[in-house]
């Protein structure tokens, strides 16, 4: 009879029906290990049991003290057999059942007798259950036997006796590093695998100690290390030191020659360990890395799978930092495009998407479009983001390659590969100005067959901003009004949006507009609805042809310059009454927390952390602080509090910080004091402050402490006077200044008499970052273009040299004090060029926002675009003043 046929997907489950475990059940499996105790063992039967105990382990079935301890006992009585594959099976099932310490010592003899045992099988595994097992006590009974296997003859009794080194120096580190001078020892054995496990383990013996481990390397790298395991793992720790070293100079970098002798080595793991990391040396050459591509371009015509994969992986790495290196392998990679390996035709082809020149991208683009077809989706998204890449580098090209997006759109796929190419899209529209037009009809043609609500409500989004500013706007019209009648709720609703955007912005689409909208009127949906009535009353009603009023378009295009969370708080507290919701009242600034609340715990909380003091941690609460010191009452409303600055070090006798609370012509010091004297009472407290570093600033009061009990805060304030509106900056010492009283610990009295005494604290400095409250916008772009070009101003600077790209972008944001928007902080690793997004308000209530270019300029060198625009003139140039001399 035929056997009917078996899909592909089928075969894991037709091998798993003759599984010869299939169907074992615990109970039947500890019956049958009573033939453990039968008079004559059958070894090949005890075998059998013992492997489907094993088998009932590793898939987590568990077994209680009583089966566990009965099995255990049962399996001891096995030593009692010859039979060595039976012997090898009773370690294996003592190790994994790890029985408790009163039942260890039923086995230890017999393990201690086969550990020094003539047959060297019984030696290495009795070595490796007795290391798994034992405790501390036992270990050093058998420490002198586990020395000499280290030395042993034997490879295998060597290797697992420094194998089960490597894991007692998690349980017992000082025991094991007595045995550095046999280790040693190993590390100079013929034996392939006992130098490796010697190597891994003198390593890992010396790891805390970087001298040591120099050295280690140092002695390795000039001597023969015949075993390519430990070669590979010497060129690791290699790389370590070098990366520790810090040195970037080719000169001046150790090992190096080290490294690239490795590439010639005979074994190919050696070599490509040996390529890999000098493709990872920090701040690496072209000269350096030129031997290191060659080989690797070698393996890129190897005939195995794995040596193909390793070296196209690693020279796609290479292709993010220097591309130009690669270009030498392009011929090479365009072969590996039909590599039956899809991982390596995915690779071949991202690379060659990096280091291609222009010329190349239409040969490019004709072998991809064949690829596509046989590729899963997640390799699909790594081909889209590297085409997106290419299309940014070469614009004049964006024709062919937004053709080819547009078509892999239109084909099968999954939510994160098809949003992925949207994505791509809408960054291309947004960079390359001609390509806007073809690009959002490439959009509206797929929302005509796309299955994905979120998708389409984006595209709807996204057409309602880009649409409008086009050359004819009217012709997207039919695209947006049919999502009204042919899709879901949600993307009806964004539909009405978008329509509703194109009315307000050409004002010669307005008539048809509304009766577009009116139609919408009679929706099912209460949003549709709502939003064309809200829409038509907006608009102006009647669909005349005339201007759309600026509040209406700020209404319908304007950002929310408000953080959500501040809003959903204050919704939250406020309570009904005839007075309307202000949404004026709402805090713009961004919460940050205080820096004494992220103290590790236990250390005793300070300043503001402390329980009677802590509330003072938002603009809020410090207006009614301040509000309530008649001194400060005249200062006007306070601008911005800065985050708590330590002026002393952890655990000191007083502890200090300060809080910077900025006015338009007053900048006032907020000192959190505690004292952690228990014997000590402080009066008078008060801050002295030195401004000779601060021209722009005059004292004009301080108000001290009168009395602070220990572990009981308090604050004292100094003020100062600065030019109105002007962001005045400098550099303040600081001296706390005090009288002392002892306090007797007994009854707690203070003696009448006190001694005067001082504490020199840290510097505080007010910085150009402290005018400026970081406010983001919900959306970037919006915000930017609502803005206007009035008082926009641009220029280029030089950062110099600089860690990381990262680094750089981190500086300036804190340079200037503003929100980073849309996730643009974060910098992609490897990357060379990146945007930025800031938004915040200046000093003076004066909206800002900011777009900065960064690219790193030769090896280190990072320069950047600074595009600033603002309500006012003089903060626009404010900004880049605050970037020159910053």
């Amino acid at each position: 009879m035929a056997q009917p046929l078996v899909k592909k997907d089928d075969d894991r489950d037709d091998e798993a029906e003759y599984s010869p475990f299939l169907g074992i059940e615990k109970g039947a499996v500890l019956q049958e290990a009573r033939v453990f105790n039968d008079p004559q063992l059958d070894p090949r039967r005890c075998s059998q049991v013992i492997t489907k105990l094993l088998y009932l382990l590793n898939q987590g079935e568990s077994f209680t003290k009583v089966e566990a301890t009965e099995v255990f006992f049962a399996v001891t009585k096995l030593f009692q057999s010859r039979d060595i594959g039976l012997r090898r099976m009773v370690y294996l099932m003592i190790k994994e059942l790890s029985p408790s310490a009163d039942e260890v010592i039923i086995v230890t003899s017999s393990l201690m007798k086969d550990m020094n045992s003539k047959t060297d099988m019984y030696r290495a595994n009795a070595i490796r259950v007795l290391c798994r097992i034992t405790d501390g006590t036992l270990l050093t009974q058998i420490e002198r036997y586990l020395k000499q296997a280290i030395v042993d003859k034997n490879p295998v009794v060597a290797s697992a006796a420094l194998v089960s080194g490597i894991h007692l120096l998690q349980t017992n580190p000082e025991i094991v590093k007595r045995w550095s001078n046999e280790v040693q020892e190993a590390v100079q054995s013929r034996a392939a695998l006992v130098q490796f496990h010697a190597l891994a383990l003198l390593h890992q013996i010396r790891q805390n100690d970087r001298l040591a481990v120099s050295k280690l390397v140092t002695s390795l790298t000039r001597g023969t290390v015949r075993s390519p395991l430990a070669q590979c793992l010497l060129i690791r720790y290699t790389s370590q030191v070098i990366r520790e070293s810090g040195s970037t100079q080719t000169g001046d970098r150790p090992f190096y020659d080290f490294l690239e002798g490795c590439l010639r080595h005979k074994a190919e793991m050696v070599i490509f360990e040996a390529a890999r990391a000098i493709t990872e040396l920090n701040g690496v050459t072209s000269r350096e890395l030129t031997p290191a591509i060659t080989v690797l371009q070698l393996f890129l015509s190897s005939s195995k799978p794995v040596l193909r994969f390793a070296a196209v992986r690693t020279l796609n790495k290479v292709a993010m930092t220097h591309p130009m290196a690669v270009t030498n392998c392009n011929i090479d990679m365009e072969s590996l495009i039909s590599d039956q390996n899809r991982s390596i035709a995915t690779l071949a082809i991202t690379t060659l998407l990096k280091t291609g020149n222009e010329s190349s991208v239409d040969r490019l683009m004709k072998q991809i479009t064949n690829f596509m077809s046989d590729i899963a989706d997640e390799f699909k998204i790594v081909v889209v983001e590297a085409i997106r890449s290419l299309c940014l580098k070469f614009p004049l090209k964006y024709r062919s390659l937004m053709n080819f997006l547009s078509n892999i759109l239109r084909e099968e796929g999954g939510f994160e590969y098809k949003k992925a190419i949207v994505d791509s899209i809408v960054i291309l529209i947004r960079d390359i100005p001609d390509a806007k037009e073809s690009g959002l009809l490439h959009l509206c043609e797929f929302i005509e067959d796309c299955e994905f609500t979120y998708l389409s409500t984006q595209i709807l989004h996204f057409l309602g901003i880009e649409g409008p500013k086009t050359s004819d706007p009217s012709k997207y019209i039919r695209y947006i009004y049919n999502r009204v009648h042919l899709e879901n709720a949600t993307v009806r609703a964004s539909a009405v949006s978008t329509l509703a955007k194109f009315g307000a912005l050409v004002d010669s689409l307005k008539p048809r507009i509304f009766v577009l909208l009116r139609r919408c009127l009679f929706d099912s949906d209460d949003e549709v609805r709502d939003r064309a009535t809200l829409y038509i009353n907006t608009l102006g009603g009647d669909g005349s042809v005339v201007e759309t009023d600026k509040d209406v378009k700020d209404f319908l295009f304007g950002s929310l310059d408000l953080p959500l969370v501040n809003l959903e708080t204050s919704l939250k507290t406020y309570e009904p009454s005839e007075e309307p919701f202000d949404i004026n009242s709402v805090p713009k600034e961004i919460k940050s927390q205080p820096l004494a609340e992220k103290k590790a715990p236990g250390k005793k909380p300070t300043g503001l952390g402390a329980p009677p003091a802590a509330p003072i941690s938002t603009v809020d609460a410090y207006e009614k602080l301040f509000s309530s010191i008649p001194e400060f009452a005249n200062f006007g409303k306070l601008f911005k509090s800065s985050a708590p600055v330590e002026l002393t070090e952890a655990e000191t006798e007083y502890s200090v910080n300060a809080v910077k609370h900025i006015f338009d012509s007053n900048v006032v010091f907020q000192y959190n004091c505690t004292n952690t004297i228990p014997d000590q009472l402080l009066e008078n407290v008060t801050v002295i402050v030195d401004s000779s570093e601060a021209e722009e600033f005059a004292e004009v009061l301080s108000k001290p402490i009168r009395s602070l009990p220990y572990d009981t805060p308090g604050q004292t304030f100094v003020a100062f006077e600065k030019p109105e509106g002007v962001p005045a900056v400098g550099k303040f010492s600081n001296m706390l200044k005090f009288i002392v009283k002892e306090v007797d610990p007994t009854t707690g009295e203070t003696e009448d008499d006190g001694v005067e005494d001082e504490y020199q604290l840290e510097d505080l400095e007010v910085v150009a970052a402290d005018y400026m409250l970081k406010v983001g916008v919900s959306n970037f772009r919006n915000a930017w273009e609502s803005m206007g070009d009035d008082f926009e101003r641009v220029d280029e600077y030089g950062l110099g040299p600089r860690e990381s790209l990262a680094e750089a972008v981190s500086a300036v944001i804190n340079l200037l004090g503003m929100q980073p928007c849309e996730g643009t902080e974060a910098v992609p690793n490897n990357s060379r060029s990146h945007t930025c997004l800031l938004s915040g308000v200046y000093i003076g209530n004066v909206r800002v926002l900011a777009r900065i270019s960064f690219g790193v300029d030769g090896p280190k060198d990072v320069a950047m675009k600074l595009a600033v625009r603002s309500e006012d003139e003089g903060v626009s140039d404010a900004i880049h003043e605050i970037v020159a001399s910053g």
